[in-house]
């Protein structure tokens, strides 16, 4: 594992052995001695044990990669995905939130509106940026952004990544919920194409609050759900600690939403989290966010509505298997009879 990626707990034997093999790189060069079979047989090994670790990833494990330091943030996808980025501020309303960033820019070519949640690498940016945590005026602010690209006539990409919108005092008395709410009936509507991608965290409201699109787009090791696993365990089991069983029954990963029927498209990430590659990550996501764009506007402005509130309309929709056994057992019997 390289210096400067941080290791995750359960990342830790992997991280031993690869200190293990430098030393032993180190040790060969210094004493001029021939180490060439032991690191041989470390490298199998640790290339085994990433196998094993990486192939059988829990969802509590893929929740810490989310929420892994080092992941890229929106502006790192901006940086990498767009030209001519022009940051605009505020809500004009109340103030400029920090934890949701934005503006113009292109995306191959294309003028496009992009934003999404901020959060900061240093304890003062993140303070700052609230750790990602939305107040009322950073939805405010983004659905100002939305109503731009409305009016001229771009796309709209957003990057979702926030533990969930900021529940404090002066959040609430500033109209959080409504806040929330607005721009989820305003993005149903929105008349231009809308391409959603969850980069990292997914929590709740301050999630879905960027995240009514046309498409939903999810990074391998991304999470999204309706609350945080530590806040659902705190409410189920009255007990925070038991977040790594509630990451399980949310069904908060991207494979499970997938099969779910609620994202269209999985990012894939480099083996241990897109922060070890994240060019290959940002090659990979722009790949998808084309594909999608180009479907999305070969269809006309009624075409793209119906499109998404059909999308919107299917969820949440399950077949009850055992009722339908019971009725089609009861069907043949009034057939016999």
């Amino acid at each position: 594992m390289a210096d400067d990626i941080i290791a995750l707990e359960f990342e830790k034997p992997i991280a031993e052995l690869e200190s293990k093999i430098e030393e032993l790189r180190s040790c060969a060069a210094t004493e001029h001695m021939d180490f060439s079979e032991e690191i041989r047989t470390l490298e199998e090994k640790c290339e085994q044990l990433k196998r094993q670790i990486y192939g059988n990833l829990t969802p509590w494990q893929r929740v810490l990669i989310a929420r892994h330091p080092q992941r890229p943030y929106t502006l790192d996808y901006i940086k990498a995905l767009c030209t001519n980025f022009i940051e605009l501020h505020g809500d004009r309303s109340f103030s400029d939130d920090a934890a949701i960033v934005g503006g113009l820019a292109f995306f191959e070519g294309r003028p496009v509106v992009v934003l999404g949640h901020q959060k900061g690498r240093t304890v003062q940016e993140s303070m700052r940026r609230n750790f990602g945590m939305p107040h009322p005026e950073g939805y405010r602010k983004a659905l100002r952004f939305m109503k731009f690209a409305e009016k001229f006539k771009r796309p709209v990409l957003c990057f979702i990544d926030t533990p969930g919108a900021y529940p404090g005092i002066g959040a609430e008395e500033r109209g959080q919920a409504r806040a929330i709410a607005v721009n989820l009936r305003e993005m149903a509507a929105l008349k231009t194409p809308i391409v959603c991608t969850v980069i990292g965290e997914g929590g709740s409201g301050g999630a879905l609050a960027i995240g009514i699109g046309d498409r939903l787009l999810m990074c391998e090791n991304s999470w999204y759900s309706v609350i945080s696993p530590e806040g659902c365990a705190a409410i189920l089991f009255r007990d925070a600690a038991r977040a790594q069983e509630a990451a399980t029954a949310l069904k908060l990963t991207a494979p499970e939403l997938k099969n779910l029927g609620i994202v269209d498209d999985i990012i894939p990430e480099p083996q241990g989290g897109m922060h070890r590659n994240p060019e290959a990550t940002m090659a990979a996501v722009r790949s998808t966010i084309i594909k999608n764009l180009d479907q999305l506007q070969s269809l006309s402005t009624e075409q793209l509505l119906e499109s998404r509130y059909q999308k919107f309309r299917c969820l949440g929709t399950w077949r009850d298997t055992e009722a339908e056994k019971t009725t089609k057992r009861r069907g043949s019997k009034v057939k016999s009879a």
